[in-house]
């Protein structure tokens, strides 16, 4: 992997020795061991974990809130995701919503329902990730909630944000001829989901197996470990360009790029041959006979940042490493359409995550 920040142990059982049962502490004890080495980093945060809310001093910005909630056996699958991963990825994937406005996080609530199942041992390193992800992202833990759970794990958590009042962009300000404007590669979160479940299924035929991972780390990492693009926001800053209208790529890029149309009363077309895909993303479509352009479009959780610039910034962003136009705003009466390297034009479907659907 390229991260030495957090270690895979993947499809191994929680080992039993030095298990710490929960209910040895009881909730408020938790509660305790697991905050107490929370340290407060950023001056707007009065009050953090310990009362019944957290205060905090907003002066003069908005105030961004963004909620997800994540639930074993439809959202993650402990058998290839370790605990520290799963924390890290909760609350990155909420820092993207704020950063997905525009926006700076700065602080996180956490509120977890819990099985017997899982030990203080196990919670340990499920806040291990969650306050790593902090510490990088200069983000506040300041609070949240815990009980118990008849089956398995729910992990909530609220990302709080600030964004001066004249910057936040929305999905619904897309304005025609705009150009479409990705960030990074797309399609790796998805490959790495892919492989991780074919691993599974040989796990399940013959336990003692070792998982065949070699040669994946890229797009393991990008399904385990994702991070969100606030670099992206600083380089648009620093070239004075804003998006006119913003979205981070969590559902995958068609079900995304819908939402800016739906919301902008837009149609846009993209154009295959544009989408940015990484060369480990190729070669694992390849061997799950399946087109990289399926796994850009429909794969999600690459928490890449999906925008739309005025068509006179374009001089500024060509030439920045790590930002594609892939396409362009059109009358609404166009529709959302995929140009093929052919040329044809394939009406876009929204394929991505879908919690109700996908089970």
């Amino acid at each position: 992997m390229h991260s030495n920040a957090l270690k895979i142990n993947l499809f191994m059982a929680e080992k039993k020795e030095n298990r710490t049962e929960l209910s040895e502490l009881g909730e408020f004890g938790l509660i305790e061991h697991l905050t107490k080495n929370i340290k407060i980093k950023r001056p707007g945060t009065i009050k953090g974990v310990g009362d019944d809310a957290a205060v905090i001093d907003i002066k003069d910005k908005l105030v961004l809130v963004s909620t997800d909630l994540l639930i074993e056996g439809v959202h993650f699958d402990m058998t290839y995701t370790p605990l520290k991963h799963l924390g890290y990825k909760a609350a990155v994937a909420n820092f993207s919503d704020i950063i997905a406005m525009n926006g700076v996080p700065t602080q996180i609530t956490v509120s977890i329902s819990v099985s017997n199942r899982y030990s203080l041992e196990a919670l340990e390193e499920l806040y291990n990730g969650l306050l790593l992800a902090c510490e990088k992202y200069n983000v506040d833990l300041v609070g949240g909630d815990t009980t118990t759970s008849l089956s398995g794990l729910y992990i909530s958590v609220t990302a709080l944000g600030e964004v001066e009042k004249d910057k936040v962009v929305y999905r619904d300000t897309a304005q025609k001829d705009d150009l479409v404007c990705v960030s990074g590669d797309l399609g790796g979160a998805y490959m790495g989901l892919m492989i991780l479940e074919r691993e599974k299924q040989a796990f399940k035929a013959d336990p003692d197996m070792q998982p065949d991972l070699q040669g994946y780390d890229y797009v393991i990492e990008r399904q385990l470990k994702p991070e969100a693009r606030q670099d992206i926001l600083k380089i648009l800053a620093g070239i004075d360009v804003r998006p006119t209208a913003m979205i981070d790529i969590s559902d995958g890029l068609a079900s995304d790029i819908m939402h800016i149309c739906k919301n902008s009363e837009l149609g846009c077309k993209l154009y295959e041959d544009k989408l940015p895909v990484n060369q480990d993303v190729m070669k694992a479509a390849m061997d799950f006979n399946i087109s990289s352009a399926t796994a850009a479009l429909n794969g999600g959780e690459d928490y890449e940042l999906l925008f739309t610039i005025r068509q006179n910034d374009f001089e500024q962003i060509k030439a920045i490493m790590g930002i594609t136009v892939i396409g362009h705003m059109c009358d609404p009466s166009e529709g959302v359409h995929l140009v093929t390297d052919k040329g044809e034009q394939i009406p876009l479907q929204a394929q991505g995550w879908d919690s109700f659907r996908d089970k």
